[in-house]
């Protein structure tokens, strides 16, 4: 099925220039680790904390660990067994068979990137303007805020809030200079990851540092009375822990995107994923626990009720050294953010460009820049979506992220991964799922687990459907006139894959 025929000329992969292969095992773990970590462990603190009623909210971020480190190793063997540009695009169109219902089930990977993409890299822009209303409370102050709520036959009320306030303009102007930054060859972007990278470990470590040379075993294991009574209620609140910790956890695939850009892809995208999986888990356990032995958990939890105060990083600081530190802290977690949303951007441009080349998506998305030879509209296109995600909450980003992509990808994924290891058990896998298939069996489990272990779970879900019966739709009329499946077998145009 190809898309948008009349989207105008187009650059075919025969005549186009080739991506750059300029990314070691460095740069791609750095690329990750700032993906993974962002804004989300410095802001949502008081969002897990508060869901799980006391410290033993730790138990999220340790369940969050573990359902990425189980799904970290079906991607790592699917990367390595179909490493090149796109990740789960690409891996969905071969599992599920390029011409038959693979082609379904890919677009529809595709088509939900189109809301989630944004959304992440919206979230952290929000979240980079949360932080800087510390240095300015009045970005704070909301010049307008609407609720749009309509019916949909067969799910019920669908509604979204929207806000205007000054950090709603600081995090679009966010989104505006990562895509300027981006807008250059790959190689001049290797630096920059490392450079970002080490901002943002030398913020966490010290955090960690400062939390533990004041440490309070009292206020860190003062559990409140049933914390651990395995009711209804414990687990409600560990399925919204693990559903934001899934949050920050993400972004350990987004080096799967630039396989074509990666070197000795086969080798380096699994051990890439793995090693930034362990090293962030190590570094989130151990943040969370220093702030828990400083600030009271009553306090943190407090500040997570709105959408408001979410900086308890600089509190933290301000609590063991005075304003100069907290102002510092602020500033840091500030770069934090950015280079999650630089990371983002890179990683998600790269989708839609694989799928227009496969004739899957609009073939305007396929062009690559004459000199910096990179897919600049992709890019560019993907800055312009996010823009008005900035306008949302940053919990109502989180959760609508968090449904829609774990139902149009991570679950069909983990299960694509068994079904190919059945239909193709001969394929090259130079990383091979460790103790399989146990861990595609329990990050289905953990993923399920989080869709509906949550109080009021319907409404995310039901965004969730309606954009899989848009996809589906818009699907299923291109292959009706095209006449290609299901309707018949007209051979699908395909342009010609970037070589090596």
């Amino acid at each position: 099925m190809r898309i948008a025929n009349d989207q105008g000329p187009t650059t075919d992969g025969a005549s186009s220039p080739k991506l750059i292969r300029g990314i070691g095992l460095a740069s791609a773990t750095a690329l990750n680790m700032i993906d993974m970590i962002g804004v989300g462990p410095f802001i949502t603190i008081p969002l897990i904390v508060g869901a799980m009623g006391g410290p033993q909210a730790m138990l999220g971020w340790i369940a969050g660990a573990l359902l990425a480190t189980c799904d970290g190793l079906v991607t790592a063997e699917l990367s390595s067994a179909m490493p090149g540009s796109g990740g789960t695009y690409r891996f969905l169109r071969e599992i599920y068979g390029p011409n038959r219902l693979g082609r379904l089930i890919s677009f529809l990977f595709i088509w939900q990137l189109s809301f989630s993409a944004p959304l992440s890299i919206a979230s952290g822009s929000i979240g980079l303007a949360g932080y800087a209303s510390y240095f300015f409370p009045s970005l704070e102050y909301q010049y307008a805020a609407h609720q749009w709520s309509w019916r949909v036959p067969l799910l019920g009320k669908l509604q979204v809030e929207w806000m205007v306030s000054g950090a709603t303009f600081l995090a679009i102007g966010m989104v505006v200079l990562a895509v300027v930054l981006l807008y250059r060859r790959i190689t001049s972007i290797g630096w920059m990851s490392k450079l970002l990278l080490v901002g943002v470990i030398g913020t966490m470590a010290w955090i960690i540092l400062s939390g533990f040379t004041h440490f309070q075993t009292s206020l860190a294991f003062s559990f409140p009375p049933g914390a651990f009574h395995l009711s209804h209620a414990f687990f409600l609140g560990l399925g919204s822990a693990m559903l934001v910790a899934s949050y920050d956890y993400w972004g350990y695939y987004n080096i799967c995107y630039l396989g074509d850009e990666v070197k000795d892809p086969a080798k380096t995208i699994p051990r890439a994923m793995l090693l930034s999986i362990l090293l962030v888990a190590c570094l989130y356990i151990a943040m969370n626990v220093s702030i828990l032995g400083v600030l009271p958990w009553q306090e943190i939890a407090h500040s997570g009720q709105s959408n408001r105060g979410l900086y308890v990083i600089s509190i933290f600081m301000q609590r063991l050294y005075g304003p100069w530190a907290a102002k510092l802290a602020a500033g840091l977690v500030m770069w934090a953010a950015f280079a999650s949303v630089f990371s983002l951007l890179l990683g998600y441009s790269r989708v839609p460009y694989a799928a227009a080349l496969d004739g899957n998506y609009f073939r305007v998305f396929a062009r690559v820049h004459p000199q910096h030879r990179f897919p600049h509209v992709s890019l560019v296109a993907l800055g312009c979506v996010a823009i008005p995600f900035c306008f949302l909450s940053l919990r109502d980003v989180i959760a609508a992220l968090v449904v829609i992509r774990v139902l149009l990808q991570f679950l069909v994924q983990a299960i694509g991964s068994i079904v190919l290891r059945v239909q193709r058990p001969d394929l090259p896998r130079p990383f091979r799922m460790w103790l399989y298939p146990l861990p595609a069996l329990l990050a289905s489990a953990g993923f399920i687990f989080i869709l509906f272990s949550r109080p009021n779970f319907q409404r995310e879900i039901r965004y969730a459907v309606v954009i899989l019966a848009l996809g589906l739709a818009i699907f299923m009329i291109r292959a009706w006139r095209h006449r290609e499946w299901p309707f018949g077998d007209a051979p699908v145009p395909a342009q010609e894959a970037p070589s090596p």
